[in-house]
Parts: C-alpha cells; sequence; structure tokens
C-alpha cells in the first residue's frame, strides 16, 4: 500500500513538472519567483519614502492591497557596512541560523552556536543585490561569510579551523564578557 501510494506521488509530480515546464511564459523562471518587483525605475537601492511595489505574480492587485516599502534611503554597499559595525558577530549566509539552506552555512552556525554568542544574519539567497555587495566588500567570492568584531574571518572552513586549534574560543571569549557586563549593568 505504501509503494503505491509513493509511486502516484512520484508520477503525479513528474506530471506537474511535465505540465508547468512546457507552458508558455511571459518572464524568465526567476523573474516569477521573486516576490516584488523593484521600484519603477529598476533600481532597488533608491527608495525614497515610502514607494508602492507591485506583487510580480499578480498584476491585478488593488492599489490599496499591494506592499508598501519603506526604504531608508541607504545603498546595499553603506547597509554591509553598519551591519558589520553593529554586530559583533554577524554571518551572511544561505537561509537563517535557525533554517540554514546550506550544509556550510549549517556548520557555521554549529561552530558559533558552540560559543554561547549571539549570532547576527543575513540571508543572502533572499536578495542577490545584497550578495553581491558582500561579495564586493570582502573580495571573497563564497558564502557563508562571517564577521567578528568587525573584521571579516572567513568562510565556515576557517571558522572549524580555528574552533579546532582554540584559537575562536580567544575572539569570541570578550564578547561573552561585555554582554555579560551589558546584561548586568542597572
Amino acid at each position: 500500500m505504501a509503494r503505491l501510494v509513493s509511486t502516484s506521488l512520484v508520477r503525479g509530480l513528474v506530471r506537474s513538472c511535465r505540465a508547468s515546464s512546457t507552458a508558455t511564459v511571459s518572464r524568465p523562471t526567476f523573474q516569477q519567483l521573486m516576490p516584488y518587483s523593484s521600484a519603477p525605475s529598476g533600481d532597488s537601492n533608491v527608495n525614497e519614502g515610502t514607494s508602492t511595489t507591485r506583487v510580480a505574480a499578480d498584476p491585478d492587485t488593488h492599489q490599496d492591497f499591494q506592499p508598501t516599502s519603506k526604504g531608508s534611503g541607504m545603498s546595499l554597499h553603506d547597509i554591509v557596512a553598519q551591519d558589520i559595525k553593529e554586530n559583533p558577530v554577524l554571518i551572511y549566509m544561505k537561509g537563517y541560523p535557525d533554517a540554514p539552506r546550506c550544509g556550510f552555512s549549517a556548520l557555521a552556525v554549529k561552530v558559533l552556536q558552540q560559543y554561547g554568542v549571539s549570532i547576527s544574519a543575513r540571508d543572502i539567497l533572499s536578495n542577490m543585490k545584497l550578495k553581491e555587495s558582500v561579495k564586493a566588500h570582502t573580495n571573497w567570492p563564497t558564502f557563508p561569510q562571517i564577521f567578528i568584531k568587525g573584521e571579516f574571518v572567513g568562510g565556515s572552513d576557517i571558522i572549524l579551523n580555528m574552533h579546532q586549534k582554540g584559537e575562536l574560543k580567544d575572539l569570541l571569549g570578550d564578547i561573552n564578557a561585555q554582554k555579560g557586563e551589558q546584561d548586568s549593568t542597572p
């Protein structure tokens, strides 16, 4: 019985994939998967005040129900620099610490969690322009990219190596001490 159910599920998935791949589509697939279109000028970095964006999959959305974007007017380069400055432990990764979408990102998070530090993270898969901006900032092509105390440390392999040598404990030790001092001050 279980085999019959699994076989019919697989056949159904194959049929749906074939049907969707043969359909004529007006936009490339990557654009259909994007939740929102960019600003009318095409540059999503320019968000002056509140601008309305359209849901890419539903051009008939009534204006009252369209999502709004409240941009700060900051460029992505400025956002990356601010993230690095404000977060003692920051990881640009695929997914989030609670739900990594890549084995290397998951490894980096697990290693950092061993030290009990607060990890700030940004998902680079949700914003390809952010991903390119981070790459340009560090001149490092792969992800995850980990920053500790404002300095770029490297990826999961470097973090794991530092953990195994005991170097990461020394680097993260004072972050826990600073956090404890801030929590204890009235």
